[in-house]
Order: structure tokens, then sequence, then C-alpha cells
């Protein structure tokens, strides 16, 4: 839904996928098959990813020296309390309920990108 997402809304920044926290980690730390990958410049990071959840990939990004810097915005179905506040704690930049709504999805997608790619200054990879 969030490459479709992307396309719909003709955002020019590349959109790197992988399927589960495992993945994740290996593309953002250029390990094996992910040793020529970009370093991003924002983190779309689901909660409830598969083999190492949102939560722990999240914890390991922010205590990664070299990853720390790479804001992270949580974008999940999880409206859950505890996982707004363990997000926060964990140093993720932005926490957004995704909606389930595509149209309604198209336009947080926008708003991401409008204000991490407009508005936001952040460091140089």
């Amino acid at each position: 839904m969030t490459t479709e997402a992307f396309r719909e809304h003709k955002v020019g920044n590349r959109l790197h996928v992988v399927s589960d926290g495992v993945e994740a980690l290996r593309f953002l730390r250029r390990e094996g098959e992910y040793a020529d990958a970009p370093t991003p410049h924002l983190i779309l990071l689901d909660l409830n990813l598969p083999r190492k959840d949102g939560r722990e990939v999240l914890e390991e990004v922010k205590n990664d020296e070299a990853l720390s810097p790479i804001p992270v915005v949580v974008l999940t179905t999880s409206e859950a309390e505890e996982d707004i506040l363990r997000s926060y704690r964990l140093h993720a930049n932005a926490y957004v309920a995704k909606p389930v709504d595509f149209d309604q999805f198209i336009n947080v997608v926008r708003q991401i990108d409008d204000f991490f790619v407009t508005v936001v200054r952040l460091p140089k990879s």
C-alpha cells in the first residue's frame, strides 16, 4: 500500500521495501546482498514486521551511531498508547497511524513527504 501511495502521490524519492525486520537492518547496515544499498534519508517503519518487529528495529537503529541520525517515522496500524509511548521513548521522530482508507493514506504519505522533504532540514548522509 505504501509503494502504491508513493506512486500515486508521485513522490520523487526512491522507496526501498524489505519484507521483515531482519532484512531492514541488513539493508540499513549494507550487509550481504545490500552492500551497495543507499543510505536512506528517512525510514518509514511498521511496528508489525515479521522475524524482528519494528520496535526492535527502531531500538537497534537509534542505538547505532551510524544509523541514529536517520529520521524514523513509525507508520503502522497500531493506535495503542503503549506503542506510541514506547516508539517515542526509543526516539522515533514521528508516530503515524495508518488510515485504512487508501485516499486518506495517500494524504498521510503526502504530508510525511512534504514535511520531511520540504520543511525539515536533515543531516547530509
